[in-house]
């Protein structure tokens, strides 16, 4: 049986699909950034106003995981993702319709709750269908979608602000509302695309579904019973703290940078244009430093490397101030990023029994993504005291910082459990 050639029919027919819907789910929560140009004057929102209700968004994100996977496990992923898809649809258009701070809080934990378990989701259910030889870059393909909301939705979100379109609404109103229809379609679509499981996958063979439930990474007709015990243990706190790091990073730049911007004249579509440039090194960084971690089988050196590549450059964009050459880092910091987040799922998830591994991936993601509830604010925060984003800056090279060292402590925990197994054997 052909490997490779099953690996990239999974993809191409699966995790391709599953970008669409993260692509989609990214870009109806980080749009704001971009309607805060105008809205945040519109509705009288402060920096620190405005980074709350980037941040809480995450409350929604985080109460929603663990019902999130119970639905999953009992309905399937056909109707999970179409009622995660038209929840979340419904609330991010419904943005456009908002006359008060209160109705934009609590939009946004909607959608938030919507969301919260889509990314955890997505890895369990592609594991399904993935050996341990492609674990990096299948877990990676979804992720994928987050440079991709903003290498599409800058300029989209850009376009849809500056047009002229004939209604006597606002254009961030017109643009809430225009980015959240295709998500209600996507929705009603998967009712009709994704099969539950590999053997009601009708585009592989027999004897690849065979193949599939024998040696995928998680059995799909595994026991549904979830062992709360691994949420004890050193690597569920240790990796979701690093993802926390990681991720504090990206939101850093997702919510802010399209501000910082337009602190220095720029207007909607050179916002657009000028705010997906980390974003291509994300997207690149992701994909082959996934590949390459799969095939050389190393996976700590493939975060931390990039982690601290990210901080340097971050930092140095900083430093050099607007230009030509602060571009170039800002995409060397996003390669810097994408990189690190591309090889992360790599590292808990081969340290995972089958019983635990559900449990496992909700909590580390639900610790993980609490870094897009505190690092908004925090930058608000920072940004109000010191008038600037000298201090937002260097808090994300913070993170990004603590980041390599997790790494660190996780590669060390590791070879401490595989020292005890070996004198045990």
């Amino acid at each position: 049986m052909n490997q490779a050639g099953l690996a990239a029919r999974v993809r191409v027919r699966l995790a391709l699909p599953c970008i669409v819907f993260m692509l989609m789910s990214s870009l109806d929560r980080a749009n704001i950034s971009f309607a805060a140009t105008s809205m945040n004057a519109d509705l009288g929102f402060t920096p620190v106003q405005y980074g709350f209700g980037a941040g809480v968004l995450f409350v929604g994100f985080l109460a929603g995981q663990f019902p999130s996977l119970y639905l999953m496990q009992r309905i399937g992923m056909r109707g999970w993702i179409a009622c995660c898809a038209l929840l979340w649809g419904i609330s991010a258009g419904a943005l456009g319709l908002i006359e008060s701070h209160t109705h934009f809080y609590l939009l946004r934990v909607l959608i938030g709750f919507a969301e919260g378990g889509l990314a955890p989701g997505i890895v369990l259910y592609l594991s399904q269908f993935a050996t341990e030889r492609e674990r990096a870059t299948t877990f990676t393909m979804p992720a994928l979608a987050i440079p991709a909301s903003v290498i599409i939705g800058a300029p989209l979100s850009g376009w849809l602000l500056s047009m002229e379109h004939g209604l006597p609404i606002a254009s961030w109103r017109f643009m809430f509302i225009a980015e959240a229809i295709p998500t209600l379609l996507l929705g009603i679509a998967a009712l009709f695309y994704f099969p539950n499981t590999p053997a009601e996958a009708k585009f592989l063979s027999a004897e690849e579904r065979r193949w599939l439930a024998e040696n995928a990474a998680r059995r799909a007709d595994a026991p549904r019973h979830n062992d709360w015990s691994v949420l004890r243990t050193p690597i569920v706190p240790l990796a979701g703290l690093l993802w926390f790091c990681l991720l504090c990073g990206s939101y850093g730049v997702i919510f802010w940078l399209p501000q910082v911007i337009h602190s220095l004249g720029y207007g909607p579509m050179a916002i657009g244009i000028i705010g997906i440039l980390p974003w291509i090194g994300v997207a690149f960084g992701m994909y082959f430093n996934a590949q390459h971690s799969d095939r050389t089988g190393e996976r700590y050196w493939h975060v931390a490397a990039p982690a601290l590549l990210a901080a340097v450059a971050l930092l140095g964009a900083w430093q050099i101030g607007p230009g030509i050459a602060a571009m170039v880092m800002l995409l060397v910091a996003g390669l810097g990023l994408g990189s690190a987040q591309g090889g992360f799922w790599a590292i808990p998830t081969q340290l995972l029994a089958p019983a635990t591994f559900s449990v496992a991936v909700v909590g580390i993601n639900i610790l993980g993504s609490a870094g897009g509830f505190v690092m908004p604010q925090l930058m608000g925060l920072a940004r109000e005291r010191s008038g600037g984003f000298a201090a937002p800056t260097l808090l994300v090279v913070a993170v990004l910082l603590a980041a390599a060292l997790l790494v660190a402590a996780i590669r060390g925990l590791y070879r401490r459990e595989i020292a005890a197994l070996s004198r045990r054997s």
